[in-house]
């Protein structure tokens, strides 16, 4: 019987020893060889072109360039970028329904908690590399797409677009809006137009009040 092949990976993951940690349950399964690590998006893009390895791990906050940016170049690449065939998991400590589902709809084939075990970690690995989509079990899946039930109470958040929200997000956590833009490669001006938009849907006029819809969604720790 044929060994099996070692696949490649990179990890684009801003905290120093998680990178370090998830690059050695990565080589200690003896199934994946990891062929470059780095701490920004940017960075990432660079590696992924240079090395096109079979999946990559990227946090969802990763700075320099946003995370679903990433999964979108390599679903959908644009003028100037050229297809990398690698499959795509986001690393993240959210659970609500709008980022996973912001997460999958960007292109991204897995959705990995950092709170799961290291063979919840090659499970995944595994899956999405052979063609799967991976949500971390401790997501209800069900919830995810199961339809809004008549007489519910529309969540807010949901009234967002992609990008509003991922606007949204980086307001919350604290990112500045000139940073925001150069994560999401968009103009200062169509950031603050995003900001205003998503403030006049959620009804919430300042951060502040937007910290603390996070926090009662529980996007954000309190």
């Amino acid at each position: 019987m044929p060994a099996a092949k070692i696949r490649s990976v990179i990890i684009a993951e801003e905290l120093a020893l998680f990178r370090d940690g998830i690059a050695a349950l990565c080589e200690l399964s003896g199934r994946f060889h990891v062929v470059g690590c780095t701490s920004d998006g940017e960075q990432a893009w660079k590696l992924l072109e240079e090395k096109t390895p079979d999946v990559v791990l990227v946090d969802l906050q990763i700075p320099q360039l946003h995370s679903l940016e990433i999964a979108k170049r390599l679903t959908e690449p644009g003028d100037g970028m050229r297809p990398v065939p690698t499959r795509c998991v986001i690393l993240a400590m959210r659970r609500d329904r709008k980022t996973v589902l912001e997460v999958l709809r960007a292109g991204a084939q897995g959705y990995l908690l950092k709170t799961s075990t290291g063979a919840q970690l090659v499970d995944c690995l595994e899956q999405v590399i052979e063609g799967g989509i991976y949500v971390s079990p401790a997501v209800d899946v069900q919830s995810l797409f199961a339809p809004e039930k008549r007489g519910m109470v529309e969540d807010p958040i949901s009234r967002l677009s992609a990008r509003e929200f991922q606007v949204f997000s980086l307001l919350v956590e604290g990112v500045r809006a000139k940073e925001i833009a150069a994560r999401l490669q968009l103009s200062p001006k169509t950031v603050d137009t995003y900001r205003s938009n998503l403030m006049k849907k959620l009804d919430i006029h300042d951060i502040p009040g937007l910290v603390k819809f996070a926090i009662q969604h529980q996007i954000i720790p309190a």
